[in-house]
């Protein structure tokens, strides 16, 4: 049925074509008299396109009766509609030319899009044995990228953030986004050393920022491609963080000045869960960029999976249905067809401010790469296109038969810009230095030196004053508007946090509210995102109140601080980790003055967004020479709620930090903590005290620089009547605490204490009230490390020379094959220098993360307990 609807769908223009052919052909109309053949009386259509869905199933009838009502006569059809034509039309043999584009053949033939088909050319002529994912095929990819920005650079837009694949990517740095083709050159001499720290990346997955003159608007445009890695389409919904965050700070709240384009393989666009996913924010209000072009490079082969292997839908493009996009399929060997359709696509887009596709209709000349063997798997594909010219030798030849250019012409073209490669490669082997940080995509202009690095080495206190702690926390505790009726049970917790500022301590919502009302006082934007983050999932934020008596209507406290703040943002996102926190992390690269965070439901949920860690966050500024300061926030805690929704995995992200577990840093220690947070390439921290976790907030912006934060956060000590902090541990002079020492009765006796046990965030308070129940108080010193990425060498052996006679034990809620211990424990055996071992108490090894049976669970916490306090034994291991 699916094809049978495809075929009439192809047949409908050709039948409408005939019809029309036969209009105005004179028929018989009665005996001696001749007559025309006319339609039947078609109405004038005077609704303008917008008036209407485009193309949902009660609209489709009046489209057609539109096509038709044209092909009589155009000035039956109100301008405004015209401009749509199809969702998926295609210029064929038998359908009507579009209408005249005026010049589009200067466009297509002249300047930088000239390939373009070029540049391939001279690339597979110098380095005919590398890869770099050509374009051959779709070289009209670059007179397509040309007409959208030039169309949209017209209607007012100023800054376009790109998103794309490897195919086609140096051609696209050369021809769009204007890169020195000197620099990409130079990529190709593995002999370069490089410049800056870190692993850089191979060539095509570069990014670049660059701001130009637009020579067809003669306005000033920006230009970014962002870098990614291979993995597929893992870098649209950062392509749109990214973009949202510049129509945020620009005060774009339309779309008018700031747009994205994303570019897609047919494969992928198909296949990749994560388009769906980005698809589904680009309406939401907090989430959408006000409309984004997509083109697709419709190779028609994904690697070697044929499209009847690859996909379902009868289009690659169909995924875009769901959000009612207009799609254009095109022939990309009709460059004037390619150029026509995308500047439909740009003013319906600048119109309209709706998602639309271009369907670049192509094929693949090489391999996957060029090095790749095509013809082992698509035998009689590649023996189809061997013997296709390239699409610049037809259209040129089609141009000097017409006569719009002579071959002379075009022979003076070919060689003008064959003498511009030529001097920019023999300029490119003057290089002798790779600079990754030259390709920045996202420049964050008078945060660092002029060399990139920090302005500093220093990070100042934390700590905010009492005037400000009362102010924030009687609005975390108040209703603005006295007329806003809130729920019963709302008005308790708001009575209860009052209770606490009268008191002078917070609790961790109160505290999160300290952090984010301060740094919104001093003009720091902060955005939380994240699955039902305006209440939270425990129900301890509330950070939006809503009327209980009008729909819609709400109140967010936060910001009504001070008249001067920073807007606060806090949105609850789609049920999606992957594509949000993508998402959030291109906000976060916009700017480094906001802090910017996403919360997972629960702490495992992270793991469906798992590309974006390992890929980005981890590696980021190692590949890219990109820092980026996202905050993480990942519910985690063993309390017998099952295999799910107990453990974030902390394993994972300590197994991916660059320290060395078997190297003590030799850094100064004035400034040991600031240096290593400058080496690593994130930070992980697992907090057992509102007041630290109101410091690592602060922390994040006050910094001279900008790391990855993870927080592996609470949940039962967000109501433990323990885990509370007073204003005193927040008050300006106080910092974040790498680790909280013993503070209790080991101090006046260290002498008599047997062993120290380390820890990290909520079993803290599990080994407290065990050893206060035995009576242990002198015997144990419990130490909490509470930055656990970059490990605090220099702490821990403070403290393991403070209690010189105890043996050292490592203590955690989670499995032995889980959890810390594999990070923590060959770190403590470094800050000794190896002189003694380190014991463990926690569970056994496992599959799972945890049990789903709570006397099992219960049992499990009482053994680790057990054998923390059983001094004389030897429990664990060296």
């Amino acid at each position: 049925m699916q094809h049978l609807r495809t075929t009439i769908a192809r047949l409908r223009p050709m039948a409408a074509l005939q019809t029309a052919r036969c209009a105005s052909q004179p028929v018989q109309g009665g005996p001696g008299e001749r007559a025309l053949r006319t339609f039947p009386s078609a109405r004038r259509l005077e609704a303008p396109g917008a008036a209407e869905p485009f193309l949902n199933g009660t609209s489709s009838n009046y489209v057609e009766e539109m096509y038709f009502a044209w092909l009589e006569n155009p000035g039956n059809v109100h301008k405004g509609s015209t401009a749509c034509w199809s969702p998926t039309w295609t210029r064929c043999s038998g359908c009507p030319p579009p209408p005249s584009s005026g010049g589009m053949r200067v466009l297509c033939l002249s300047g930088r899009s000239y390939t373009a088909w070029r540049f391939e050319e001279f690339l597979q002529r110098k380095w005919s044995s590398e890869k770099r994912f050509g374009l051959e095929g779709c070289e009209a990819l670059i007179p397509a990228l040309k007409t959208l920005i030039d169309v949209s650079s017209g209607r007012g837009v100023d800054s376009v953030i790109m998103g794309m694949p490897h195919r086609g990517r140096l051609n696209v740095l050369a021809n769009v986004i204007r890169t020195e083709l000197d620099q990409i050159f130079c990529q190709f001499d593995s002999k370069l050393e490089a410049a800056d720290e870190g692993s850089g990346d191979v060539k095509y997955h570069l990014g670049m920022y660059h701001r130009r003159m637009n020579r067809v608007t003669d306005r000033e445009i920006t230009l970014s491609l962002m870098a990614n890695p291979s993995h597929l389409e893992a870098v649209d919904p950062v392509v749109q963080g990214k973009t949202k965050a510049e129509q945020f700070y620009c005060g774009d709240t339309e779309g008018k000045r700031v747009m994205s384009i994303l570019l897609h393989g047919d494969a992928a666009f198909a296949g990749q869960g994560v388009v769906y996913e980005t698809f589904h924010l680009s309406d939401l209000p907090s989430y959408t960029t006000h409309g984004t072009i997509h083109v697709v490079v419709n190779n028609q082969i994904g690697f070697t999976t044929d499209p009847r292997m690859a996909r379902s839908s009868a289009y690659p493009t169909d995924v875009a249905r769901v959000v009612n996009a207009p799609i254009f399929h095109v022939n990309a060997d009709d460059p004037e067809a390619v150029v026509y359709v995308c500047k439909v696509a740009a003013d319906w887009r600048n119109t309209f401010h709706k998602d639309v596709v271009v369907d670049l209709v192509c094929y693949r000349r090489n391999g996957h790469n060029e090095m790749d063997e095509p013809m082992f798997t698509q035998p009689l594909m590649y023996k189809k296109i061997k013997q296709q010219k390239g699409v610049l030798q037809k259209y040129a030849t089609a141009l000097i038969s017409e006569g719009v250019v002579t071959s002379q012409e075009y022979e003076e073209m070919v060689a003008e810009y064959d003498k511009v490669c030529e001097d920019a490669y023999t300029r490119s082997k003057d290089e002798k230095i790779l600079h990754v940080n030259h390709w920045l995509d996202s420049p964050w202009p008078g945060f660092f030196t002029f060399d990139g690095q920090p302005k500093s080495m220093s990070v100042p206190s934390t700590g905010i004053s009492e005037e400000d702690l009362s102010h924030i926390g009687n609005i975390a505790s108040s209703v603005p508007d006295k007329d806003f009726t809130i729920h019963g049970g709302l008005s308790r917790i708001l009575k209860a946090r009052a209770a606490m500022v009268e008191q002078r301590v917070c609790d961790w919502a109160l505290a999160e509210y300290m952090a984010f009302g301060s740094l919104l006082k001093e003009g720091v934007h902060v955005r939380l995102s994240g699955q039902d983050a305006e209440r939270g999932t425990f129900s301890h934020r509330h950070h939006v109140l809503h009327h209980q008596n009008v729909d819609k209507s709400i109140c967010i406290p936060m910001n009504h601080i001070a008249k001067d703040q920073a807007p606060y943002t806090v949105c609850n996102s789609s049920l999606s980790e992957y594509g949000v926190l993508g998402f959030e992390l291109g906000f976060a690269m916009a700017s480094p003055n906001a802090l910017v965070l996403w919360e997972a439901q629960f702490g495992d949920f992270h793991n469906t967004a798992q590309c974006i860690i390992d890929q980005f966050i981890c590696p980021g500024q190692a590949k890219w020479a990109r820092q980026n300061g996202i905050v993480l926030l990942l519910p985690h805690g063993m309390e017998g709620m099952g295999p799910e929704h107990s453990s974030a995995r902390p394993e994972r992200f300590l197994q991916m930090c660059n320290d060395d577990q078997d190297v003590f840093p030799k850094l100064p220690p004035e400034d040991f903590a600031v240096r290593q947070l400058y080496d690593c390439n994130w930070i992980v921290v697992n907090c057992s005290t509102p007041a630290n976790f109101f410091h690592v907030l602060r922390r994040q912006i006050v910094q001279p620089l900008r790391k990855p934060l993870i927080v592996f956060t609470p949940k039962s000590l967000l109501r433990h009547p323990e885990a509370k902090s007073s204003f005193d541990q927040m008050l300006p002079g106080t910092e974040f605490k790498r680790i909280i020492s013993e503070e209790g009765p080991p101090l006046a006796s260290p002498d008599r204490v047997r062993r120290i046990i380390f820890c990290t965030g909520k079993v803290y308070y599990e080994l407290a009230r065990e050893r206060k129940h035995r009576g242990m108080e002198e015997q144990v010193a419990i130490v909490r490390v509470e930055q656990l990425s970059p490990f605090p060498f220099d702490l821990v052996k403070e403290e393991v020379e403070r209690f010189h006679h105890a043996d050292l034990m490592w203590c955690q809620e989670e499995h032995k094959n889980q959890g810390y211990h594999d990070y923590i424990k060959p770190r403590i055996r470094t800050a000794v220098a190896r002189t003694r071992p380190v014991l463990y108490a926690g569970r056994g090894p496992a599959a799972a993360p945890a049990t789903g049976n709570k006397q099992t669970h219960l049992a499990e916490l009482q053994r680790f307990l057990d054998t923390a306090f059983d001094l004389p034994g030897t429990s664990g291991e060296q």
